[in-house]
């Protein structure tokens, strides 16, 4: 008896920790460039490196690659560990475009984009703390 074929994770598409570490420096990248995220930026404090680790650990497991962020600090717990920041409609807008632009930019497949911006879009809106 043969086995149910296992079905390829968004990490998988999108091609591994390599591939999500591209991404995610893109997006610190042009996070830090393009004055259009200035708001998303300055919500970030002076240096971007814990950012970037972060982000990376977590979307690696979010993927459904390697758990790296919950082995080191335990469940996400988002809403509660974003908190301290500021986040309205504007850092949350910023954020998605700043993504969606690093996915284009890293040439992520166009239906994968599509399926990551709706569940980036729901998380992000989640995390929304403050009006405007």
């Amino acid at each position: 008896m043969s086995e149910a074929p296992q079905e390829v994770t968004a990490f998988e598409r999108l091609g591994g920790e390599s591939r999500v570490r591209a991404l995610v420096d893109r997006f610190y990248d042009l996070m830090d460039l393009e004055p259009g995220y200035a708001e998303l930026r300055a919500v970030h404090g002076p240096a971007l490196d814990n950012a970037r680790d972060k982000l990376f650990w977590f979307l690696c497991g979010w993927l459904g690659g390697p758990q790296h962020y919950v082995e080191r600090f335990g469940h996400p717990r988002l809403r509660a560990r974003h908190l301290p920041f500021a986040i309205g409609i504007r850092e949350r807008d910023q954020w998605l475009a700043c993504m969606r632009q690093a996915m284009m930019e890293q040439g992520v497949d166009t239906d994968l984009a599509l399926r990551l911006q709706d569940a980036f879009f729901n998380t992000a809106d989640w995390m929304r703390n403050k009006g405007g």
